[in-house]
């Protein structure tokens, strides 16, 4: 597990320039894109990179900072989930908001963006302000995007509820993408100049990385990752013009720029201090890059998850083909097929040798093989059988190999797995009898009583935190949730372990 990211270096670049910033305007508004916190993708792509950094950053900057949270009213009411920990941005944005008073940063209040009188919304806000949380509401801009004098008026703007704040700078973040930040940011400063106070925005960005060539690796993954908002990366035209130097941004912000331009000549009656969508951005995470062979590397890989992920979804019904056909193109703007992922072959020869052993069937399900890549290169695989699926072998077999444990002693003593199979199929009438991941590991901890050799593995499940897993079939939700616990890196092929189209107790 090489390290291509230094943290350090990159928090005191990042920080000085947003002091510098603060200091220059007297109050900033500060969209922090991507995760605010529990940045996976960044931490996938740059091997080092605490997925907390932002947060270790706003605690350096706690006695000057004030956090304001946006989520987009339509998220809420459509329960639109954050894939890489399965919960809603609902749910994600209460975790956030916990997270922030834990540390005892200074949380002003939730705005929810382009309300429209959903319910969901409303509910939402109702159930925040009696826990004792303030929460705005901000409509749909009239006259956006292009009526700059509605926007900036009664009608535009100055309809939405402002949110008061104290301290020079103001962080704007929100659980993902599309939740309203830039207009929350900028309808904000409309209220501050109403009230006869100066204050200006500035984007705090980790991707794309404007000082890194286009083709870049690293620039690449991040439009794999956001290939759902239809984003791609481009030569940013105005910083071109302005400075004759090439520098990478994506269409929004390229797109928005004259319109940003616009706005602030129109509220402040003076010029934008900003000459390009480049120099909106506080961004120096190319400066914490300490290794780019290694950074390239993770990067190419996680394009490939991205493709996976797409061809998944498309299978599932959840993203359309143009958005595989785009993860497709990506693949092969690097040169990369799906085997290049290492775990990918080892999981399908798994379930080639099963079928070729004469386990053409499992529990009712077709066979289906699950490979894992530990921090040290080796390879484990697993297969399903009546007893387990895939992943749940692929687990018991990782952490005997890590403990030295022979491949022939039982962890889950028999009568375990018997009592859960009862419980599923007898019991609470499911379909089907074999362990998925999360009961596994269920029945792991409860035989730790009487099995010494299951205490010993038990504790060697930390080591897999990280590693790589691909399995030949959609991963069931029993399984997905036991990765997610174990914290593995996850992908599948698109293919359904079994025929039926209902599959409960999976």
């Amino acid at each position: 597990m090489k390290i291509g990211f230094d943290n350090d270096k990159y928090l005191a670049e990042q920080s000085d320039e947003i002091r510098r910033r603060a200091a220059k305007y007297g109050k900033l508004y500060l969209e922090f894109g991507g995760k605010l916190m529990n940045d996976m993708h960044a931490a996938r792509c740059l091997p080092g990179y605490d997925p907390n950094v932002k947060l270790r950053l706003l605690q350096s900057l706690a006695d000057q900072a004030e956090i304001i949270l946006c989520i987009y009213a339509g998220d809420i009411e459509h329960k639109k989930m954050r894939a890489d920990f399965g919960i809603s941005y609902a749910d994600d944005a209460l975790k956030l908001i916990d997270d922030l008073k834990r540390l005892g940063l200074l949380f002003r209040g939730v705005v929810i963006t382009r309300y429209t009188g959903q319910v969901a919304a409303q509910q939402f806000r109702q159930r925040l302000e009696n826990r004792g949380i303030k929460v705005f509401f901000h409509y749909v801009t009239q006259g956006y995007p292009a009526d700059v004098e509605t926007i900036v008026s009664e009608a535009g703007y100055g309809k939405n509820e402002y949110v008061p704040t104290e301290r020079p700078i103001v962080v704007v973040t929100a659980p993902g993408p599309g939740s309203g930040k830039f207009a929350t940011c900028l309808s904000q400063i409309y209220h501050e100049y109403r009230r006869g106070k100066k204050a200006a925005y500035s984007k705090f960005e980790t991707f794309p990385v404007w000082n890194m060539p286009l083709e870049h690796p690293l620039n690449v993954a991040y439009e794999a990752a956001t290939i759902d908002l239809k984003d791609c990366n481009m030569i940013d035209p105005y910083h071109l013009q302005a400075y004759g130097k090439t520098s990478v941004n994506y269409n929004r912000d390229v797109d928005a720029f004259p319109l940003l331009r616009a706005i602030w000549e129109k509220m402040t009656g003076g010029e934008c201090p900003y000459k390009s969508p480049t120099d909106m951005g506080v961004n120096r995470i190319g400066f914490g890059i300490i290794d780019d062979a290694v950074v390239r590397e993770a990067s190419k890989q996680e394009v490939i998850r991205r493709a996976f992920r797409y061809m998944t979804d498309f299978a599932l019904g959840t993203t359309d083909r143009d958005s595989v056909a785009r993860a497709d193109a990506l693949m092969q703007k690097l040169g990369l097929k799906p085997e290049d992922r290492i775990p990918v072959e080892a999981a399908r020869q798994a379930a080639q040798n099963a079928k070729e052993a004469g386990k053409g069937k499992a529990g009712g399900n077709i066979v289906s093989g699950a490979a894992i890549q530990l921090k040290d290169g080796r390879i484990i695989t697993g297969r399903n059988s009546d007893e387990m699926h895939a992943a749940a072998a692929m687990m018991l077999n990782a952490v005997k190999e890590l403990s030295g444990i022979p491949a022939q002693i039982p962890l889950i003593a028999p009568n375990v797995i018997q009592s859960i199979a009862h419980m599923k199929h007898d019991i609470l009438k499911g379909g089907y009898t074999s362990l998925n991941l999360d009961e596994a590991l269920i029945g792991l901890a409860i035989s730790c009583t009487t099995n010494p050799a299951a205490q010993i593995a038990t504790e060697k499940l930390n080591e897999l935190r990280g590693c790589e897993v691909h399995m030949t079939h959609i991963v069931t939700p029993g399984d997905e949730a036991g990765l997610r616990r174990l914290g593995c890196r996850f992908t599948s092929d698109p293919y359904f372990a079994s025929n039926a189209l209902f599959m409960a107790g999976q």
